[in-house]
């Protein structure tokens, strides 16, 4: 269902970003609400631009008022771990507390369809080295993950009160870039490892820190499972025409199925990057599982939702392209 106009709260942060680009290349209108305190505006392809923040009730009313949105794709959270650990008021406030602005704004306006960004967080530390469900316990270990779930439970409350229909997307690591090289991941500070690991291959940096390597994996680091941006957002166009067919209210998981640790990944960015990336063991980090992998069959059996890039190597070998081109425009 092209031609529809879809209001991407947070489209010029990472995932946001990619998702204006395929959002528009598929015939939707966009129109992107984003305070830029973490996204950034050379990011974004087109579509209209809004600078203003999600818990400016207001504003919000002007948006709906003057754009006819069919549906609402929500990216604008705070997603910092260690972060959240410091300064929990503040994911509560963002993350939490601007959703309920959104939603409010949703029902004033009459706008029922809405797609969340959600994180594999909400499933806490899992108690065994097995693929996760989406029934799975939802056992957060930080104020991080705890938000997010606190929006899953808001938005199947808000479902079960009204007309109100939403998907939520359990995203595992997002990972790449888009193959053109034109858009890519850009975080001030820098915490996934994919790029901190790219970035001393184009000099930015000496070392990677490898935290942790005595976990109960076969190398000793952690397992993840990385999954590419372009996919994800290819999902989130699946849980749209979804809803605008007439579907019901959904939770998946979005992830690879399959795990790779991080001595595999720092491998595979020597290969791809022909740099030593020289690592540096460290102590473990507070609350970070061993072992973290998406079972996906539910969203490819309902959706038919098929990653392009299931490979570590093309994965990253996306994301070299984008910061080989990030490092020389900061070298000007």
């Amino acid at each position: 269902m092209a031609g529809e106009t879809i209001l991407v709260v947070g489209g010029a942060g990472y995932i946001g970003s990619h998702m204006v680009l395929d959002l528009l290349h598929v015939g939707h209108k966009v129109v992107v609400l984003d305070n830029l305190s973490r996204g950034h505006r050379d990011l974004l392809v087109g579509g209209t631009f809004i600078e203003g923040d999600l818990g400016d009730a207001a504003l919000l009313d002007r948006v709906f008022t003057q754009h006819r949105i069919s549906a609402v794709m929500h990216f604008a959270a705070f997603s910092l771990v260690g972060e959240s650990v410091s300064k929990p008021l503040d994911y509560y406030r963002n993350n939490v507390s601007n959703t309920v602005e959104l939603l409010a704004a949703m029902a004033r306006h009459r706008v029922r369809y809405f797609i969340f960004s959600s994180t594999a967080a909400v499933y806490g530390e899992p108690r065994a080295a097995k693929p996760l469900l989406e029934n799975d316990p939802c056992q957060p270990t930080n104020p991080y993950g705890a938000t997010k779930f606190a929006v899953e439970r808001m938005l199947a409350d808000n479902a079960a009160a009204s007309d109100f229909r939403y998907v939520s997307l359990r995203y595992f690591n997002a990972a790449g870039a888009n193959p053109s090289g034109r858009i890519g991941e850009r975080h001030h500070p820098e915490t996934h490892l994919i790029p901190l690991v790219l970035k001393v291959a184009t000099g930015e940096r000496k070392s990677i820190q490898l935290y942790g390597t005595d976990y109960p994996t076969p190398d000793g680091t952690c397992v993840r499972d990385y999954v590419h941006v372009c996919d994800l957002a290819q999902a989130h166009l699946l849980a749209l025409e979804h809803l605008l067919k007439g579907g019901g209210c959904a939770v998946y998981n979005l992830g690879n199925n399959k795990g790779y640790s991080v001595r595999e990944v720092i491998e595979m960015a020597r290969r791809i990057t022909k740099h030593p990336i020289p690592a540096v063991e460290a102590g473990r980090r507070p609350g970070d599982p061993a072992f973290l992998v998406a079972d996906s069959s539910k969203i490819r059996r309902e959706f038919g939702w098929q990653p392009r890039y299931e490979s570590l190597e093309a994965i990253i070998e996306t994301a070299w392209t984008w910061h080989q081109k990030e490092a020389a425009r900061n070298a000007v």
